[in-house]
């Protein structure tokens, strides 16, 4: 009787599935389509006016999020069979999005070595350095170095966060693409169980990495805003920075969450009905997130120069009419406000994508190379100092071991003497 109301209970999930997946995948391509259509919108707008290449070709991989999201959520949705595949692609551009909105925020900076001037301007600031008194200096670079500085005053460790930043942002990519890759290898050996929580199946394992790799590196940039949120008033990061946050924080938990309700029989435990509610919520939800990036990852700014090398000046008059209070009487007055600007020549869509495609590939791959050697440094010190280790107590034991063999020879040459003094004595023979 159990078995049989367990598949009745399947085959009403079946039913279900069928009867709505149709309706799911047109209402999510109409979602997704205006994903698409808003996104690379404003990435034409951007590429149209390419004037500030170091801070745009960030903008343009952080916008390209959503029409690769909204793009193969629709084809999962409508082919479960390549769900996986989507899901790999998907995993590995969130990763180098989230590298490329830390890229942009350096970049709105000025520069890195600009951030680390920055950097090391506020940490004198917090730790009132003083300028002769020598010891006082020693103990500010003791408290720099100081690893819980990070998480309870990371404005007084300086360009170190720049670094622990960026270490953080780029292990997230390696990690997230190397276990998207797992994740495929996994599945064709049948031992993934995408959304089983069992010991033997690799998707807890994954999940739990993956989780604290995105949990440190969102940290790393949460950490990063907090002591630079001044400088960057410019650009607003606050609706960046959320907007952002948002799509990769929002959609991860939202797999989690989805999966757990499968694993507790709240939603039906079938992967192609998880992985279609999940696909069915990221094509809406990425409607949403280009809506927003209109207004937040705006072009206008760029339409301008902020030096008058080239283009067109513009000037733009603003009249308002006020009233000033002289007494009991009222004097109406006349304020007027010139801005003049310079207007951006248009650029080419093809030297646009061409900056964007090597110079930022360019930096991506330096800046991983970077952080594996960062991450190697500590282990071949560690097993150095294992090896010194070894061989001074090799060493030691060595030197030991001859001290033994000289007291031995010492103690028989000894007693041979005495031995030898004995048998020439007479009088032990009496």
């Amino acid at each position: 009787m159990a078995a049989s109301s367990i598949n009745d209970v399947v085959l009403a999930y079946e039913d279900t599935y069928r009867a709505h997946h149709k309706e799911a995948v047109i209402i999510g391509g109409c979602f997704a389509l205006v994903a698409v259509c808003l996104s690379l919108f404003l990435i034409l707008q951007h590429l149209r006016s390419y004037s500030n290449p170091s801070e745009q070709k960030w903008v343009v991989a952080v916008l390209f999020m959503v029409p690769v999201y909204a793009t193969e959520s629709i084809i999962s949705l409508w082919n479960p069979k390549l769900s996986l595949a989507c899901d790999i692609l998907r995993n590995c551009y969130e990763a180098f999005a989230l590298y490329a909105f830390g890229s942009y925020l350096i970049a709105c900076l000025g520069c890195e070595r600009r951030v680390v001037e920055l950097l090391e301007n506020e940490s004198r600031k917090q730790l009132c350095k003083p300028l002769v008194e020598k010891a006082a200096e020693q103990d500010q670079q003791a408290q720099q170095k100081s690893f819980w500085n990070f998480f309870l005053r990371p404005c007084v460790i300086g360009k170190d966060l720049l670094t622990i930043g960026k270490f953080g942002l780029v292990q997230y990519m390696i990690l997230k693409t190397f276990c998207a890759f797992l994740a495929l290898l996994l599945e064709l050996f049948g031992v993934y169980g995408d959304g089983e929580f069992k010991w033997y199946y690799g998707y807890p394992y994954i999940t739990v990495v993956i989780n604290f790799s995105q949990m440190w590196a969102l940290y790393c940039l949460v950490q990063f805003y907090n002591v630079t949120h001044e400088n960057l008033r410019p650009i607003k990061p606050l609706a960046k920075f959320i907007s952002f946050k948002a799509i990769v924080f929002a959609t991860w938990w939202q797999g989690v969450a989805i999966a757990l309700l499968c694993a507790f029989r709240v939603l039906p435990k079938q992967g192609k009905v998880q992985t279609a509610l999940q696909d069915f919520l990221i094509c809406i939800e990425m409607a949403i997130a280009a809506v927003a990036h209109i207004f937040v990852f705006s072009a206008k700014p760029y339409h301008f120069l902020p030096v008058p090398e080239y283009g067109e000046v513009t000037t733009e008059t603003t009249k308002a009419e006020l009233k000033v209070e002289e007494g009991d009487k009222e004097t109406p007055a006349l304020l007027e406000r010139t801005e003049t600007q310079i207007k951006a020549p248009g650029t080419s869509i093809k030297e646009s994508v061409q900056d964007i495609v090597l110079e930022g590939g360019q930096q991506v791959v330096e800046d991983v190379v970077l952080t594996i050697n960062q991450a190697i440094g500590p282990m071949e010190k560690g097993v150095t100092k294992i090896q010194e280790r070894l061989h001074q107590r090799k060493t030691d034991s060595d030197d030991n071991g001859e001290e033994e063999s000289e007291l031995e020879v010492e103690v028989e040459t000894h007693v041979e003497h005495h031995v030898s003094t004995d048998e020439s004595d007479p009088d032990l023979f009496v």
